[in-house]
C-alpha cells in the first residue's frame, strides 16, 4: 500500500484510544493524517477502490470509538494540516489547526472575538462542523468563509451564509470535508484581549472537569434549560459505571475517571438519559459523536 500512497502517512491496527480525548476506543484498521486536499482525494479513492468505509476526525475531541474500534479507515485531519496566516484582520488557517493556537495567534496580533474558543480543544474543522461555542459565542459568529473538499474530489468555497450554522450543526456532512476556513476578526486591545481570555480560562478551570479526560459537554442543551443542572437535579453527579462517571465538578461532563472502556461511557451515557427522561420528561441528545 505505500507504493500507492507515497507519502501519505498512515498507521494499521492502531487503537483509537490515542486519538480521542476520552481516551476510549479499540482499533481502527487504517489511519490515514493527510497533509493537503490532494491526500485526502487519494485516501478516499484507495477506499472507495476498497469499498472501505471511511470516517473523518481531527483532534478526537468530539467522539467515542467503540472498544470493537472501526473496521475501516480513519482520515485524521490534525497535525499534517495545521498552516494558518494572519493577514490584517483575516486568519486563514487549514482545518487541522487547533482552536487555541489560532486564538493565541488573534491575540499576539491584536485581533478580538475569538477569545471564547481559546479553551475548546478541537480543531478549526471539528469546529465548523459542528458550529462549536462557548460563553455566549459560536465560530459562524465569526467565520468569513470555509473551503470544502466533496467526497467526489470537488473543492468549494462557501461563505458564511451558505453555511447553515445552527446550534452545533451545519450544512457539513458526510459527503463534505472541510479542508481550510478564514477567520474575520476585529483590531482591538492586546491587553484587553489577554484579559478575557484569561477570565474565561479561570471561570473553565473552576467549573469544568480539565484533569480527566472526556469529550467535553456530553449532551446537547435543551431548548430552554441546561444539560448539567437536569443531571445534577436527577442526583446523578458522580454517578459512575465500571470507569466512567458524571463528573462531580460539572454533571454536563462524562469523564473517564478510572481507564473506563468504552462501554462504560456508552452505558454511562444511556443511563443519564433514561434518569432524567424518567424524572422530567427530557430526553437528552448525545453532543458528542458516538461510532459502534
Amino acid at each position: 500500500m505505500s507504493d500507492i500512497f507515497e507519502n501519505v502517512i498512515y498507521k494499521s491496527n492502531e487503537l483509537l484510544k490515542n486519538h480521542t480525548t476520552m481516551r476510549v476506543g479499540g482499533p481502527a484498521k487504517y489511519i490515514f493524517m493527510p497533509k493537503n486536499a490532494d491526500e485526502i482525494k487519494k485516501v478516499i479513492e484507495f477506499c472507495n477502490s476498497e469499498n472501505e468505509k471511511y470516517i473523518i476526525i481531527g483532534n478526537g475531541s468530539n467522539i467515542i470509538f467503540s472498544d470493537e474500534g472501526f473496521d475501516g479507515a480513519v482520515i485524521k485531519i490534525f497535525n499534517m494540516m495545521k498552516e494558518f496566516s494572519v493577514e490584517n484582520d483575516l486568519i486563514k488557517a487549514d482545518a487541522g489547526c487547533l482552536l487555541s493556537k489560532l486564538a493565541n495567534a488573534a491575540r499576539d496580533n491584536s485581533l478580538t472575538g475569538m477569545e471564547f474558543a481559546a479553551g475548546i480543544p478541537g480543531t478549526l474543522g471539528g469546529a465548523v462542523v459542528m458550529n462549536a461555542g462557548a460563553y455566549g459565542k459560536e465560530m459562524k459568529d465569526i467565520i468569513e468563509y470555509v473551503d470544502v473538499l466533496s467526497t467526489d474530489g470537488k473543492l468549494t468555497r462557501y461563505k458564511c451564509e451558505e453555511m447553515k450554522f445552527g446550534y452545533r450543526k451545519s450544512i457539513i456532512d458526510k459527503n463534505k470535508i472541510v479542508i481550510s476556513a478564514g477567520i474575520r476578526l476585529k483590531k482591538g486591545d492586546k491587553s484587553e484581549i489577554e484579559a478575557k481570555m484569561l477570565e474565561l480560562k479561570e471561570k473553565r478551570t473552576s467549573k469544568q472537569p480539565l484533569e480527566y479526560p472526556s469529550s467535553g459537554s456530553t449532551f446537547k442543551r435543551p431548548e430552554g434549560m441546561f444539560a448539567g443542572k437536569l443531571i445534577e437535579d436527577a442526583g446523578l453527579k458522580g454517578y459512575r459505571v465500571g470507569g466512567a462517571m458524571v463528573s462531580e465538578k460539572h454533571a454536563g461532563f462524562v469523564i473517564n475517571y478510572d481507564n473506563a472502556t468504552a462501554e462504560d461511557i456508552l452505558n454511562l451515557i444511556e443511563d443519564v438519559r433514561n434518569t432524567v427522561n424518567n424524572k422530567f420528561g427530557v430526553l437528552l441528545e448525545p453532543e458528542v459523536k458516538i461510532i459502534r
